[in-house]
Parts: C-alpha cells; structure tokens; sequence
C-alpha cells in the first residue's frame, strides 16, 4: 500500500479518546508533524491545534467539510480499526499515540491486539503510562526501582536480565501467568518468542523511544 504521509522523524497520532491538553502539547512539541485518527482531529480542535491529516471511516468527525485545509481521508474498510488504517497509510521512524486509552475497553484491547500484530515502532502514550511492542534486542536503560510491566498477548516464553523476578522458565499467557508491576534492577533486557507488551510509566518515554529507535 502507497502511504498518504511519510515523515523522516517522530510523528505524533491522536485518537478519538480522552486527551490530556498538556500531555498533547508535549508530545506536539517533540514530533515532526500530527496525524488524526477520524475523531481525533475533533479534540485537537479544542486544543487549538489542526493535524497534517485525518485518516479513518469518519463515523465520528463532527463535521469533516470544517476541516478546509487539512487532508481528510476517508477509508471505508470496516474490517480494520481506525487506529490500523492511520499506521497503514504513513510512514515515519516512530509514532507516538495518545487518544486511545481512557474510554472503551473494546477500543484499547484493539489497539494493544494492534501494537503485537505490526512491524511500526509504536509507544501509546496516556497521562500515566506508556505501552509498546518489546521487540527482539531491546534493552531499556531505566533506573533501578522503576515499574516493569510485561504483558503477553499470546504465548510467550523467555528469558531477562535486569528485572526482580526473571521470566526465565516461565510461560506467560494473557489468560495465565502474566508479568505486571516487575521492578528494575538495572537495564532491562528480554529475550522473548511470541507477542509481548512493554508497559512501564510515562516517565520513562524518552529512554523507550530512544531504544526503540536504536533497534532493528
């Protein structure tokens, strides 16, 4: 598929869920440019801020014919969620997603289900947490003490150094044995084999996004 928006630096995506305004203009301030994913655009609005684009199915932009100036793209397919359709249309080294945490429990589990399923360097970002795939030879350089979470979205076998209680021998699994509220002990490294979520404070977005970047 040829991409709508392609970017050669971070690039922030707004979903249609609750927005923190300062945690929004943060991450407005660190990222090359704004993508909307269908309402999304609407609470960028009352921030005062206007996206390079808005990509989705548009079955819950206000009034798309308000946005003169601004690329809308509509994509009908009802098969894939509009947070699928904004990543499969653009192109950048990382994305930073807020708006999609906070309100339906259907809508973020989709999202998790597509932070596992794709190849994009992806970090949701909400006011507390931060969440992305742990991609083979990640190593997180937190202090020691901080939170570590590991979710598995299927199952997952492995091995870690730098966590209290190591995953090594374990099986985890989302209706099993699962890894939240780990702790640090220093860097932070996980060999793993099947689809597994990081989930660590937002604290820690720039030492994620930094190793996310420096990972193939």
């Amino acid at each position: 598929m040829t991409p709508l928006l392609e970017y050669d630096a971070p690039v922030l995506l707004v979903g249609g869920g609750p927005l923190d305004a300062e945690l929004v203009h943060g991450l407005a301030a660190r990222t090359s440019g704004m993508v909307a994913a269908d309402g999304g655009a609407d609470g960028l609005a009352e921030l005062g801020l206007r996206p390079d684009a808005v990509i989705g199915d548009l079955d819950s932009l206000k009034d798309p014919a308000a946005w003169s100036g601004v690329p809308v793209h509509r994509i009908d397919d009802q098969d894939s969620t509009d947070f699928e359709k904004c990543l499969e249309r653009m192109v950048a080294p990382l994305v930073l997603a807020t708006g999609f945490t906070g309100a339906r429990i259907d809508h973020q589990l989709a999202v998790m289900s597509t932070l596992v399923a794709r190849d994009e360097r992806v970090i949701v970002v909400d006011p507390v947490d931060i969440c992305f795939r742990w991609r083979a030879g990640l190593r997180l350089d937190v202090v020691e003490g901080t939170r570590v979470s590991l979710f598995p979205m299927g199952r997952v076998t492995g091995r870690s150094t730098g966590l209290r209680w190591p995953i090594d021998g374990l099986e985890l699994t989302p209706a099993g044995r699962v890894g939240t509220s780990n702790i640090a002990t220093g860097p932070v490294e996980v060999d793993a084999t099947g689809p597994l979520l990081g989930i660590l404070p937002r604290a820690c977005l720039d030492v994620v996004a930094d190793a996310l970047c420096a990972v193939e």
